[in-house]
């Protein structure tokens, strides 16, 4: 896949690194400033799974 993105990119070796950079910089801002803030609350990683009770033993919840 990444030989036929190159291949397909136009001009001389220069101009086609840097637009595949560009093209990666956009996807990674495409990734962090939409798809991620979108899939947060469906996925809350922050968040522990094991709480533990007053008597100190681990509960499951």
């Amino acid at each position: 896949m990444y030989a036929w993105i190159w291949r397909n990119l136009p001009g001389a070796w220069p101009a086609k690194a840097a637009l595949a950079a560009s093209l990666a910089l956009i996807a990674a801002l495409v990734l962090w400033y939409v798809v991620f803030p979108w899939l947060e609350p469906k996925f809350q990683f922050d968040q522990g799974v094991v709480r533990s009770t007053p008597s100190g033993q681990a509960t499951r919840g």
